[in-house]
């Protein structure tokens, strides 16, 4: 766990730019990011749905693998759930919710704001950007 100051509080949420908002067409291809999830770095992926956008990790609660069918490609083909290639977890767009499939629990939701045409991901106490 990073912790800043010598109080042990954990570090307060900033809002770090991911892409513009025309990157995230609806239904689209998602636009990936690399975060820091509980000290240890992995992939994550902001998408478009009814006009919102959502960010997630990109690890299937079923077996914390890598979900998309083609790079940044997750939805299935109705458009309407995030399916996981390896074993067909579904899941909702909006909040990451088990929709149908072997899930065991939702998918881990990164907080994402969009304004003046940009689109930030948010930090939390257990997910950091990754030093590069």
């Amino acid at each position: 766990m990073e912790y800043s100051g010598l109080d042990g509080a954990a570090p307060a949420s900033r809002a770090l730019v991911l892409c513009q908002s025309s990157e995230l067409q609806e239904g689209a291809e998602a636009v990936p990011f690399d975060v820091k999830y509980l000290g240890q770095t992995c992939l994550a992926f902001a998408i478009r749905f009814e006009g919102r956008v959502h960010a997630y990790l990109n690890r299937c609660s079923h077996v914390p693998m890598e979900m998309d069918y083609q790079p940044n490609r997750f939805f299935d083909s109705s458009g309407q759930y995030l399916i996981c290639a390896t074993h067909g977890a579904m899941y909702s767009p909006e909040s990451g919710a088990c929709q149908g499939g072997p899930c065991r629990g939702g998918l881990v939701k990164i907080s994402v704001s969009e304004h003046d045409g940009v689109v930030h991901w948010h930090t939390a106490h257990n997910l950091q950007p990754v030093d590069f």
